[in-house]
């Protein structure tokens, strides 16, 4: 049996109670009140209710109270409320409408005109809860699949995360007294650049998000070692010169291992990769214009290379190699302080002065066997 929708009229009049009840009844549940106050204890005790129609002037409680209360109660506030009023003026319409009510019929009333009136707010009430369910489905697969987009793109992450480490790891294992290098050059990295943040010139280009870019890139620097001979990588002891030009060519080749990586990235990875290149082709080249593999110069060099170029050194000095000892902190910040301006940007050894205490504890807590406590 089909359900029947469940009216509701309250009105102090019984010869209008009776004709509205004879008029909707074939069609509708009718539930007839004397008085507002009755509607509303029916409707709060559990009463079914999908649509009101209420008198507006009776005694006790008006149907203006009757519509505040169920409007202002989220349990009710969808009911559609019709007003049958003998009251002309628009204010007194305006005002009912102002609480919420849906329509406003004026007695004395055509039986039709109340029918039509009723099947159309019930079919708009239909259509509201039914567009109110289609959003929130909405809503849902929207959020389900911004969480599979989210979780997909995690795993993307986590995989470009975890070649990139194995990339890295094959270098270090090849150059196998590096050690932690690269997990301790990434910290420095990120110190010093955080440490840059207030100063006007790299302000603009050391954000949150660019700092976290460039620490991440950092782990690339020495990925061209992975093309140089073991011969040359690990000769213990100081190479000659056309050995020097044979490592100094990693640079190249993590540039063009990179440049290729760049060429199949989607746009999010590209900033990143940017970065990435940046580092492992210029990390080398110094501030007087000395350095390699394009001899830059001063502001040439890339902020990224330069940050780089100050962490790899400070490790590099701090750490045991086959062909030196490690070299004490205070030793390894004088040096890099006296770098100042020939090998260094002036600005970062600046910075890098007031954090050095900051790289000594990451240089301990990531240290090698042989490295200075």
């Amino acid at each position: 049996m089909p359900y029947k929708r469940h009216i509701l009229i309250a009105d102090d009049q019984p010869a209008i109670l009776l004709v509205l009840e004879e008029m909707l009844e074939e069609r509708f549940e009718v539930h007839a009140f004397a008085d507002g106050r009755s509607l509303l204890d029916y409707v709060k005790t559990g009463g079914r209710a999908d649509l009101v129609l209420t008198d507006v002037m009776m005694p006790e409680v008006d149907g203006f109270e009757v519509c505040r209360q169920l409007k202002a109660d989220a349990a009710t506030r969808d009911i559609p409320i019709l007003f049958l009023s003998s009251l002309e003026s628009d204010t007194d319409e305006a005002y009912g409408l102002s609480l919420g009510a849906e329509d406003f019929i004026h007695k004395p009333f055509s039986p039709p005109v109340v029918l039509a009136r009723v099947r159309n707010h019930l079919a708009l009430a239909d259509a509201s809860r039914q567009l109110l369910r289609r959003n929130e489905e909405l809503e849902e697969l929207v959020a389900e699949r911004t969480r599979e987009v989210v979780r997909r793109g995690q795993q993307l992450i986590n995989a470009q995360d975890a070649i990139i480490t194995a990339l890295c790891t094959l270098a270090e294992v090849r150059d196998n007294e590096t050690g932690n290098h690269i997990l301790r050059t990434q910290a420095y990295v990120g110190v010093l650049a955080r440490a840059l943040q207030g100063h006007p010139d790299f302000a603009p280009f050391l954000d949150d998000e660019a700092i976290a870019l460039i620490t991440k890139s950092a782990a690339l620097h020495d990925v061209g070692k992975v093309a140089i001979p073991d011969a040359v990588l690990l000769k213990p002891g100081r190479l000659d010169a056309e050995e020097r030009l044979i490592i100094q060519s990693h640079c190249a080749y993590g540039r063009d291992a990179i440049a290729k990586a760049i060429a199949g990235a989607t746009a999010d990875n590209r900033s990143y990769l940017d970065y990435a290149l940046e580092i492992a082709y210029s990390h080398h080249e110094r501030w007087d214009g000395e350095g390699y593999p394009q001899g830059l110069r001063g502001a040439e060099i890339p902020m990224s290379a330069r940050l780089m170029a100050v962490a790899d050194v400070y490790d590099a000095l701090i750490s045991r190699r086959v062909y030196k000892p490690a070299i004490p902190h205070s030793k390894v910040v004088a040096i890099i302080a006296e770098e100042r301006g020939r090998q260094f940007d002036p600005d970062m050894v600046d910075a890098f002065l007031r954090v050095a205490d900051q790289f000594e504890q990451i240089a301990v807590q990531h240290r090698d066997a042989g490295a200075v406590r």
